[in-house]
């Protein structure tokens, strides 16, 4: 029964901290998520898409390399913070044109790329998860 309620405990724990890590990501966009998914804007789908897949490979990552709850949550934190600083840095990097604004318009190339940059960046940090 100790194995059941520790698996579930982990799923809560999980849940949260990708909710949590989204509802960050919400606040680093100067526009509302949700309501330009419910607009239909296809880039800002795929970022936030990108978003989600790459806070769960470092979530799952950090899960299955860590017994421990909070050693998972300090791996998820520090990966996390590894996405968001890729995601300035990508803001620093595409010269000339700001990211949130092309994201807004709907310019899917922009929002693929970003997409991809949180997944690559997901993938390279969790690597480096003990």
């Amino acid at each position: 029964m100790t194995v059941v309620i520790n698996i579930l405990v982990s799923v809560i724990f999980i849940i949260v901290l990708q909710l949590l890590g989204m509802l960050i990501f919400s606040w680093m966009t100067p526009f509302k998520d949700m309501e330009e998914l419910k607009n239909g804007n296809v880039a800002v789908g795929l970022a936030l898409g990108g978003k989600f897949l790459a806070t769960a490979i470092i979530l799952g990552v950090a899960a299955y390399t860590n017994s421990s709850i909070w050693f998972m949550a300090l791996w998820f934190a520090v990966g996390y913070v590894c996405l968001v600083a890729a995601y300035w840095i990508f803001e620093l990097v595409t010269i000339g044109f700001k990211i949130s604004d092309h994201l807004k318009q709907g310019n899917v190339a922009v929002g693929t790329l970003l997409c991809f940059v949180f997944v690559g960046t997901a993938f390279a940090v969790s690597s480096l998860i003990i």
